[in-house]
């Protein structure tokens, strides 16, 4: 298959929304940043993607769009997980576009292995999670399969004529003909071709056969217009409940302590919105949240659950997504901070604002602006709109006591605790599957010698450095396969060690000892850098001449 071109994938991204019933213009804007996020690493890509995308050529406006969309390389867009808890059934749809989105983005400049990672993993992480449970009676698979085939057919069989009628003088127009109507052809709809009767019709006005009939008798029929039969639509599929998205919680590796929480905040919650409908009095409940710990232990994926739980309870009329940080709150003017970073929150209106590294906003009047902002609109859309705020533990118990107004809206601090050894395996093990891949013998081994020699304290990745792991590996599992003109499902699909080893890094290898390290060859001196011994010629060599310079004139008195 044809991998399309940004601008094509875009314009099928636009057309999906559309049918999810989502904005088509927030659509693009989601395309861009992401298939900037994941071209990054492609030399040149800005200027293909700027050609892409019809706006002028900036390498600047590239990599702020590259910077905003890094995220979604990870986890899915605000659409995306808005389509995914609505229940929509076009909303797989809108994620297979996504997906799309990012393979062309692989494409854009000299498409390298980092790009072609980041491409898998990214489209892997828009399409819909392997937590939702399963229908209680499965679609039959050849009702989808016929359905398929009508929606299909009209085209293949045009396309199929139209290379026939290159050997054809006449030909059947298929395009007049109404796949709906019938006896067009087998099998869409309608119905068959007319079968002529063993008994002749009797012979009434109109009825004899042309032969007979005389110039008189031939009045215009009248014109039949044929009637499109709409396509059937898709059911939507039932909306997840509370229960399947805590199942979906409890399918996360590891977080014992934070899927503690949430099922306790569930249930609160849960008992609140009942006695409210019943009519009984009931405390007033913050749903607002603090995350803390470190990078990479699962705070933006637990929210988005927490989004999706709060939509189940009623408690959200979306149940989307949105996650920004400072940079996309504060503007550079007094001013205009306000209105930027309401603008932020009315995306996230119906769902979850996340706000990562939330005390970045502290220590300035900038950040000042935009906190105050965020407490207006939390107190004006508090009905709908939900804030969790996120980073390091200590930073993050500052900026909520630094101002009174999140003090008393945050209310319920949710720790994060570093993944185990053995749980980022499962991690890496779990990402590697969802991304259709499987890993060869060793590969795990690879891992745990690279693991072991990883510094563990606050700057340590956690689940991103597995995921960051994974998407160079198939990076370089798709640079190692480029020369191979049809290789096997199982070596498309199948990771070796060597996929994991960056060839850029010298790996130090023991000498063994009474042995002389050897020569490198004239071909890999002609690679790398130049050094100084490099520069000094060998012993043998004559010696060198001094130069003499001519003193410079003198200036007359």
């Amino acid at each position: 298959m044809t991998t399309p071109t940004l601008s094509a994938a875009l314009a099928a991204l636009a057309a999906a929304a559309t049918a999810a019933g989502l904005d088509p213009t927030a659509a693009t804007e989601e395309g861009l940043v992401l298939s900037a996020a994941v071209a990054e690493s492609n030399r040149g890509a800005f200027v293909d993607w700027c050609r892409e995308a019809g706006v002028p050529t900036s390498a600047e406006a590239f990599m702020d769009a590259a910077v905003r969309g890094r995220r979604y390389r990870a986890a899915p867009t605000p659409l995306a997980s808005q389509a995914a808890a609505s229940g929509n059934a076009r909303a797989a749809g809108y994620a297979h576009a996504l997906a799309e989105v990012c393979h062309a983005a692989a494409t854009l400049g000299e498409a390298g292995p980092a790009a072609l990672g980041a491409a898998s993993l990214a489209a892997a992480a828009q399409l819909p999670g392997t937590g939702r449970s399963a229908p209680a009676t499965p679609p039959a698979a050849d009702d989808a399969a016929q359905r398929e085939f009508v929606r299909q057919a009209p085209a293949i069989l045009t396309d199929v004529l139209a290379r026939l009628h290159e050997s054809q003088d006449r030909l059947l127009d298929v395009t007049r003909l109404d796949p709906a109507a019938g006896g067009a052809f087998p099998g869409l709809g309608g119905a068959p071709f007319p079968t002529p009767t063993t008994q002749p019709l009797p012979e009434e006005p109109g009825n004899e056969p042309a032969s007979r009939r005389t110039v008189a008798d031939d009045t215009p029929q009248p014109q039949v217009e044929p009637v499109e039969t709409p396509a059937p639509e898709e059911p939507d599929e039932p909306e997840k409940t509370v229960e399947e998205w805590l199942a979906e919680l409890d399918e996360l590796i590891g977080l014992a302590r934070v899927k503690t929480e949430i099922h306790r905040q569930t249930a609160i919650l849960r008992v609140d919105s009942l006695r409210t409908k019943a009519g009984l009095k009931s405390p007033t409940m913050t749903r607002h949240l603090v995350f803390t710990g470190n990078p990479g232990t699962g705070k933006t994926t637990v929210a988005r659950l927490v989004a999706g739980i709060y939509k189940a309870l009623g408690l959200l009329s979306k149940g989307q997504l949105v996650e920004v940080d400072r940079s996309e709150l504060v503007a550079g003017y007094l001013g205009q901070t306000a209105i930027k970073t309401a603008e932020v929150a009315a995306k996230a209106y119906g769902g979850v604002l996340f706000i990562d590294e939330a005390y970045a906003l502290n220590g300035d009047q900038y950040g000042e602006e935009s906190i105050n902002t965020l407490v207006k609109e939390m107190e004006d859309h508090r009905d709908d709109l939900v804030v969790i705020v996120a980073g390091y533990t200590a930073p993050m118990a500052e900026f909520i006591s630094n101002n009174p107004g999140l003090a008393s809206r945050f209310r319920t601090t949710i720790g994060f605790d570093d993944y185990t050894d053995e749980e980022l395996r499962q991690i890496f093990t779990q990402m590697a599957a969802k991304a259709d891949y499987d890993l060869g013998d060793g590969v795990l081994d690879e891992f745990n010698r690279q693991l072991a020699d990883q510094r563990r304290d606050e700057t340590f990745g956690n689940g991103r450095y597995a995921r960051n792991l994974l998407e160079a590996a198939i990076g370089r599992h798709a640079w190692r396969l480029r020369e191979i003109e049809e290789p096997t499902l199982e070596e498309l699909r199948t990771l070796l060690p060597e996929d994991l080893l960056d060839e850029h890094a010298t790996s130090p290898e023991e000498t063994p000892s009474g042995t002389v390290p050897e020569e490198p060859s004239a071909s890999e001196t002609s690679r790398r850098a130049p050094h100084l011994s490099d520069l000094t010629p060998p012993a043998s060599a004559a010696p060198i001449e001094p130069v003499e310079f001519p003193a410079p004139p003198t200036e007359p008195s």
